[in-house]
């Protein structure tokens, strides 16, 4: 009886550890709202935030969001999960910010819940605010294209469903033509061993996350570290080393 108590104990707290920390699966929902750090999951002791970044978003509307930035060009693109396309962006030398939120489907404002559910049609996807004279819309599409994996449909990784779609959404011709020139340049080079998957829609609609969503990954043990540790980190240690000559200094 005695062996039986003390390994039902243990059980007990292996699972409490693990509901604490989960590992490297799918992320879960968490309506705790994160706090506002400094350390990111990569050791780096910084705060990334420009001096203009809008601190609180999730009540905005994309328009207000946009006349924060009047001198910058902006991009759309969607990679799976959202913290991990934020991060990567975060670090490139050019990019002003970086936002998360729901785009490319049809229902207005979904919230988070319901776009996990996968039946709002929209992806996980961010923002992105930069400056064309410092880095171009094509070496952000190189970015994306190393961020994430564009030969897996309607997922990445652990995290399953067409909110986890690869995604661009164009705004305006150039860009259309730029991201459907690049995907065809990399079919072509053979670098993937299967064909790109990703979608190339028009932008139409944009709905900023939730505050909790933003700047994920430069929080001090967020909820959800133990996939921040395991799924996203190494998505930005990848961009980091793939592109050394682009990272911002203090990433360096």
């Amino acid at each position: 009886m005695r062996i039986f108590s003390l390994a039902f104990i243990s059980l007990s707290l292996l699972l409490s550890c693990q509901a604490q920390n989960p590992g490297g699966g799918a992320k879960t929902e968490s309506d705790r709202p994160a706090p506002a750090g400094h350390a990111s999951a990569g050791g780096e002791v910084q705060n990334i935030q420009t001096a203009d970044r809008v601190a609180s978003v999730e009540n905005l509307s994309i328009e207000e969001l946009d006349a924060s930035y009047p001198e910058a060009e902006k991009a759309y693109f969607a990679g799976g999960c959202f913290w991990c396309t934020e991060a990567a962006f975060q670090r490139i030398e050019g990019v002003i910010d970086v936002y998360s939120g729901y785009s490319g489907g049809p229902e207005e404002n979904p919230d988070y819940r319901q776009v996990a559910s996968g039946r709002t049609g929209h992806a996980e996807a961010v923002v992105v605010y930069y400056d064309p004279e410092a880095v171009t819309y094509e070496t952000l599409l190189d970015v994306f294209f190393v961020s994430h994996d564009p030969t897996q449909l309607n997922r990445q990784g652990p995290d399953v469903g067409a909110q986890y779609r690869s995604a661009v959404f164009y705004i305006g011709a150039e860009q259309e033509a730029t991201t459907i020139a690049k995907i065809e340049e990399l079919n072509a080079s053979e670098k993937y061993s299967r064909p790109i998957v990703t979608q190339v829609e028009e932008a139409m609609n944009f709905y900023l996350a939730e505050d909790y969503h933003q700047n994920y990954y430069e929080q001090e043990r967020p909820p959800n570290y133990g996939y921040v540790l395991n799924v996203t980190k190494p998505k930005v240690e990848k961009v980091l080393a793939s592109f050394p000559e682009l990272i911002k200094p203090q990433y360096q």
